[in-house]
């Protein structure tokens, strides 16, 4: 089976993920703080095809230091989106935790966050069917991350920032699975292997926001 166009490939997936960002993220207001970010070109998007854990922290490591490093003003957060790695959701939430060492170690936590989204994504207590889970479901496993400063200034614009995560839990309810499939938030790319199988719950880390 010939490989795709390593370009093309990349392209497929951003739209996907623009697609998710634009109709599911705005468009149902799952995080109010988005839009603004996204009209203003400030979502760095990275499109990586690593699987193996070690290439994935480092790519990690990369883009949490040049996240940092630069100017919100040029690039407020990045999205790293991972199309051939950690499909089941219970290995993707193991990396979240190896993630947030990898935060720690490099004296960034509480100058950035991460946040989590996974097409299997799965919050502890759920049905892997439960609707409310689409709330962190994207159409690859990604790694969201946010500056601190930034999630700060927007929570304090917005009174009911505390709210966000019900508010989102009764969007999803009342659109229902099939509300849900109309929006067409999927991806378009084979997946480098088997399709995950359904999973046993997990914890759910990365709600959207904090």
């Amino acid at each position: 089976m010939q490989e795709p166009d390593p370009q093309a490939y990349q392209a497929v997936v951003l739209r996907d993920m623009q697609h998710w960002l634009e109709i599911a993220v705005i468009g149902l207001q799952l995080c109010p703080f988005a839009k603004a970010v996204h009209v203003r070109g400030q979502i760095h998007y990275v499109v990586s095809r690593a699987t193996d854990p070690a290439s994935l922290l480092q790519l990690l490591r990369h883009e949490l230091q040049t996240l940092a490093g630069m100017d919100a003003q040029l690039r407020d957060t990045t999205l790293v989106v991972l199309p051939d790695a950690l499909a089941s959701f219970l290995d993707f939430n193991d990396f979240v935790g190896r993630s947030e060492d990898l935060l720690e170690a490099l004296e960034l936590d509480g100058v950035l966050q991460i946040a989590s989204f996974h097409p299997l994504f799965q919050f502890a207590g759920t049905v892997m069917d439960d609707i409310t889970n689409a709330t962190n479901r994207a159409p690859y496993p990604t790694l969201h991350l946010l500056r601190e400063a930034s999630i700060d200034r927007a929570t304090a614009a917005f009174a009911q920032a505390e709210t966000i995560f019900e508010a989102n839990i009764e969007t999803l309810q009342r659109l229902g699975p099939s509300g849900w499939a109309a929006l067409g938030v999927r991806r378009s790319v084979p997946a480098a292997g088997a399709e995950a199988a359904v999973e046993p719950a997990a914890r759910g880390r990365g709600r959207i926001g904090r």
